[in-house]
């Protein structure tokens, strides 16, 4: 089984809201969308009439996380499965896709009646690497994408990891490898069922080649590579050419994955083992059809989400490529 989906919001979507992107991506003959997870901003502020009220029960505010005063006075977080008391303070996250719980699991509800998967794709500037203030909002997001995620009944939260900078790859993937621990072990805490996913790159300046990704997937058991082709035959310098290559690639990742693969596709520009630009499927040497023919001839279950610059259209496009390559193998049959 094979389904089509699209990174983001579709760009001929009228209402921009998660409502009308869902109702669209479904009438569009897509089953898949990875929500961006962006433009949010979160503010401390007091408990008002909320008193008892669980912060997934509030209809009007996403509380992520709850501070309470603890025997000496110092606040303290608390997650969110409590009742609010009064000297309570709250971190409340503004996102201009949605604005209460009560709202996530409405669409939630709706994405499974339409059979639209949905996953979570944090924002892409992020760092788990120099263990500074950037690391730590990172690692925030992560958690909150993973709450909201939860609620709408995500499959998956994906990352990126950030930049290398002053650091070896070695100390590199050692910071990575214990800040990825402990967000694996705060969804574990929060109950949160998404499982965290972290992405190849297409720099070399940025920690995510495959091995790497591969390497760090086996040094913190549950979490899984996301493999983005244009990231790697950029990174690779264009070296996804034949089918031997896409299959080496499932073979490297399929020791993590169990009931599906998740894989983003678009074309890409690149120069000297660096991504250039991300551009439609029909441009540059990544060729859609290739990747098509492995899928149906090792019979993969897989979910290919379009992150081109066309999105919705070159979603369709896969699916029309991949259909056009069933039926010349349906007709050789004959």
């Amino acid at each position: 089984m094979y389904r089509f989906g699209l990174a983001g919001i579709p760009l001929s979507c009228k209402g921009r809201t998660l409502k009308d992107a869902i109702e669209d991506t479904h009438r569009m003959g897509l089953h898949a969308m990875e929500i961006q997870f962006l433009r949010v901003n979160v503010q401390e502020r007091s408990v008002y009439d909320e008193v008892g009220l669980k912060p997934r029960e509030i209809e009007t505010s996403l509380i992520v996380d709850v501070l309470r005063p603890d025997d000496e006075g110092n606040y303290q977080p608390v997650g969110i499965d409590v009742a609010l008391e009064e000297d309570d303070i709250v971190l409340e996250l503004f996102w201009n896709l949605a604005n209460s719980y009560v709202e996530l699991r409405k669409l939630g509800d709706l994405a499974k009646e339409l059979d639209v998967q949905l996953s979570l794709h944090t924002p892409y500037y992020m760092d788990l690497i120099s263990n500074g203030e950037l690391t730590e909002k990172s690692m925030e997001y992560i958690i909150w994408g993973g709450l909201l995620a939860n609620e709408m009944g995500g499959k998956y939260v994906v990352n990126h990891i950030g930049l290398y900078g002053d650091l070896s790859k070695a100390a590199a993937m050692k910071n990575v490898v214990e800040n990825v621990k402990k967000l694996k072990n705060e969804y574990k805490r929060l109950k949160l069922k998404p499982k965290l996913g972290f992405e190849v790159s297409g720099k070399q300046v940025v920690f995510g080649s495959l091995d790497e990704i591969l390497n760090l997937c086996k040094k913190v058991k549950g979490i899984l590579p996301i493999v983005n082709f244009a990231h790697i035959h950029a990174r690779t310098n264009g070296s996804l050419k034949d089918a031997k290559k896409f299959e080496e690639i499932f073979e490297k990742i399929s020791p993590f994955w169990k009931d599906e693969y998740y894989v983003h596709f678009a074309g890409v520009f690149y120069e000297n083992g660096n991504e250039t630009m991300i551009a439609p499927i029909k441009k540059g040497d990544l060729k859609f059809e290739t990747l098509a023919n492995v899928i149906l001839k090792n019979e993969y279950n897989i979910t290919l989400i379009s992150s081109s610059p066309l999105l919705e259209h070159d979603a369709a496009y896969m699916r029309v490529i991949m259909e056009r390559v069933l039926a010349r193998k349906l007709a050789k049959k004959k």
